[in-house]
């Protein structure tokens, strides 16, 4: 069953808002991508003929298990249902040139997602890793993140109230690149997801 909406937070690491070159945030960046961008584990990424780079963005998910509205940081915490791998493809050159990012993220199999595994005790635990055929290109642990998770619940829960099965897309570390026909890009969580997919061009 497909979330009634994936929210994602852009800029959540330091180092990823440097190396694209811009300032940190100092609220949440909130933007959207459609459930029609998810794609599970296996199924290819399809590099679009409008776009000439499109890279990566490895991401820790967070499923919501209770509606939030106007939550407070720990009642946000509470609703977690479970953690989940995700990757936001980007066309990066779209996202430049149109000065909003719905068409950059929304391409269908830009969302691919893992399996949901439980939460664990510390949410600042929580680690994410691109690998690129096998090499590593993405590592960040939540802790290092600009808004902590229960933060960034509860900011949106003030802006749109989020239902249960809704999917939050916490942010990406540094070290995005593009993606070429024949790469395999996986994202793990290590011990709770991880989702795995081959890269094709359009037909």
């Amino acid at each position: 069953m497909l979330p009634g909406k994936i929210v994602c937070v852009g800029r959540n690491y330091r180092d990823h808002a440097k190396e694209l070159g811009n300032d940190v945030p100092k609220e949440p960046l909130i933007f959207l991508k459609p459930p029609s961008s998810i794609v599970p584990n296996g199924e290819p990424i399809v590099l679009p003929r409008a776009s000439s780079r499109v890279e990566f963005e490895g991401e820790i998910g967070v499923v919501i298990g209770t509606q939030l509205k106007n939550a407070s940081e720990v009642d946000a915490e509470r609703a977690i249902r479970g953690i989940v791998a995700l990757n936001d493809v980007t066309a990066r050159d779209l996202q430049r040139s149109d000065g909003q990012w719905t068409r950059a993220k929304g391409f269908d199999t830009f969302c691919p997602l893992g399996t949901m595994g439980k939460r664990p005790t510390s949410l600042d635990d929580l680690t994410v890793i691109t690998r690129v055929n096998g090499v590593e290109k993405q590592r960040g642990r939540a802790e290092d993140m600009v808004f902590s998770i229960p933060f960034v619940l509860s900011y949106i829960s003030r802006v749109m109230t989020l239902e249960p099965g809704d999917l939050i897309a916490t942010g990406t570390p540094a070290g995005v690149a593009p993606l070429a026909p024949g790469d395999i890009v996986e994202i793990e969580i290590p011990g709770i997801s991880r989702v795995s997919n081959g890269v094709v061009a359009a037909d």
